[in-house]
């Protein structure tokens, strides 16, 4: 039995169909700009982190010129305090340092969307370097032995051999990351966008009627984040391919290994 919600009449479920209906479609926008937002700098933090690891795991020996050398360890260092800061602070610092600080500094005013991208992907770019870094690890060292073996130069071993199981192993931790910042938009609405949160917080207020509006808000922030990990599963059984496979003796043939019937 649900309680009256207010001198309306309404009831709980009332108020629910009743924002449905008449602001269905502010839910949904908030919901796209949240998928976008979340989507982009996912994607842009993933190409961000891949370089920030290309640089950090340079190769270098006793023949680099030493101009290189400290070029490189610079270069590193920089990025090292880059991961350091944007790993050990909260995003919703992090969007008010930048929203506000640019401006002030430098004099770069930016709109709310294109700030909560930057935000979202050098955000995702310090958390993808260390996933992906912790791929290359988990690598099996008799790889690398094997690609120098052959000839291979430093380069061609990590983009033929390396990073594309690194990138297999790392892939649930990515799409992991892509769920949280779906959920990690919601800070940004500190900054004024109009993502799911913001848009949920203004008919809240507007009605007053934050419980109702809010459990619509979860329903959604559940449903995206449940059917991307159902998504991302599907996936990675397609990555991964059959599970037992058999190796004909008399050919290079490789087929998939069938159960043995059963008799009755």
């Amino acid at each position: 039995m649900f309680l009256l919600a207010s001198d309306s009449g309404r009831t709980f479920l009332g108020w629910v169909m009743f924002f449905i209906q008449k602001n269905g479609m502010q839910f949904v926008s908030g919901t796209l700009t949240t998928l976008f937002i979340s989507l982009t700098g996912t994607i842009v933090g993933f190409i961000l982190g891949l370089g920030v690891v290309l640089v950090k795991e340079s190769y270098i020996d006793e023949k680099t010129p030493m101009v290189k050398k400290v070029f490189t360890k610079i270069i590193q260092g920089i990025l090292n305090i880059y991961v350091a800061i944007f790993r050990g602070t909260p995003m919703i610092v992090q969007a008010m340092v930048i929203y506000y600080g640019l401006p002030q500094l430098f004099g770069i005013n930016l709109d709310p969307i294109p700030a909560a991208l930057f935000i979202v992907s050098i955000n995702t770019g310090s958390y993808m370097a260390e996933i992906i870094r912790g791929g290359i690890d988990s690598v099996d060292k008799g790889q690398f032995e094997g690609a120098q073996a052959i000839g291979m130069r430093h380069f061609q071993t990590m983009k033929n051999v390396i990073f594309p199981q690194a990138v297999r192993n790392v892939l649930p931790s990515i799409g992991n990351e892509f769920v949280i910042n779906i959920k990690d938009t919601s800070v940004l609405n500190v900054i004024s966008v109009t993502e799911l949160f913001f848009t949920s917080k203004s008919l809240a207020g507007t009605y007053t009627r934050y419980y109702e509006v809010f459990i619509i808000t979860s329903v959604i922030y559940f449903f995206l984040t449940f059917s991307i990990t159902m998504i991302l599963r599907v996936v990675e059984k397609k990555i991964d391919g059959p599970k037992n496979f058999l190796m004909l003796e008399d050919s290079n043939v490789l087929i998939t290994a069938k159960e043995p019937e059963r008799g009755n």
